[in-house]
């Protein structure tokens, strides 16, 4: 068994890439952090897991050093808590975290989205428009990933600052990266494409106010349901329903 094989089976996770050795350090650096952020924010990491950096560095064939630097970014985001003389562990996240992640990252995009829609071209909103025809159209979790960040980033590009657009990707680097993979509701699924669409008749139309608010909302639902994903995979295994909002 090679170590993708072994790191995917022992984690319980997707297959998905790993960093390769040959990247230089700081790209290495953040495709390791990426890919322990992953295994957070699906669940397969629970809050108070130690992280072993010996291990990570040797399941992903890569030094110790860019592993400690990852998880020094990870730290910085709030998902890694690195303790002197203990080692790195898997922040005590909430629920109340993720909702606000997401919200924080709606209210920045429903911005973009406001002013992509008051200056829409004609190509942007056929872009937009043929992005969700192939959403619709597959089945494939990981083509829907893609396809979906394809779909924001049309978005944020058209109606953000480049201030602004360093802010969401900032914020965008916490998310997981196989939202659509990680999910088994369909209706979720059916209703992520229905609040894509809604916000594309918005940008066609020019109504920046209504392309905000659907945004918003649209991140928003997208949190509630990044909290019922870990929930159901027992990131929360010792919730308290009365104090857990």
């Amino acid at each position: 068994m090679n170590l993708h094989n072994e790191l995917r089976n022992s984690m319980n996770v997707p297959d998905r890439a790993l960093p390769g050795t040959n990247r230089a350090r700081s790209n290495l650096k953040d495709e390791v952090a990426q890919y322990v952020r992953d295994l957070i924010l699906s669940g397969a990491l629970v809050p108070g897991r130690r992280l072993d950096q010996d291990d990570i560095a040797a399941r992903l064939g890569t030094s110790r050093l860019p592993v400690r630097e990852a998880l020094i970014t990870l730290e910085a985001e709030g998902l890694v808590d690195n303790l002197p003389r203990r080692g790195s562990f898997v922040a005590p996240l909430e629920t109340q975290d993720i909702e606000d992640h997401y919200e924080m990252y709606g209210l920045l995009s429903g911005i973009a989205a406001e002013r992509a829609a008051d200056s829409a071209s004609p190509d942007l909103v056929a872009q937009l428009q043929d992005v969700c025809v192939q959403m619709w159209s597959t089945d494939d979790p990981a083509e829907h990933d893609r396809l979906n960040y394809v779909f924001h980033l049309l978005i944020n590009r058209s109606g953000s600052s480049g201030r602004l657009r360093a802010v969401l990707r900032t914020l965008s680097a916490s998310m997981p990266t196989h939202f659509f993979a990680h999910s088994s509701e369909q209706d979720w699924k059916v209703r992520a494409l229905d609040e894509h669409d809604a916000i594309v008749a918005a940008i066609a139309k020019k109504d920046g106010r209504s392309a905000r608010e659907l945004m918003t909302i649209h991140f928003r639902n997208t949190g509630e349901q990044a909290v019922r994903m870990l929930r159901a995979s027992g990131f929360w295994a010792t919730d308290d329903p009365a104090t857990d909002g």
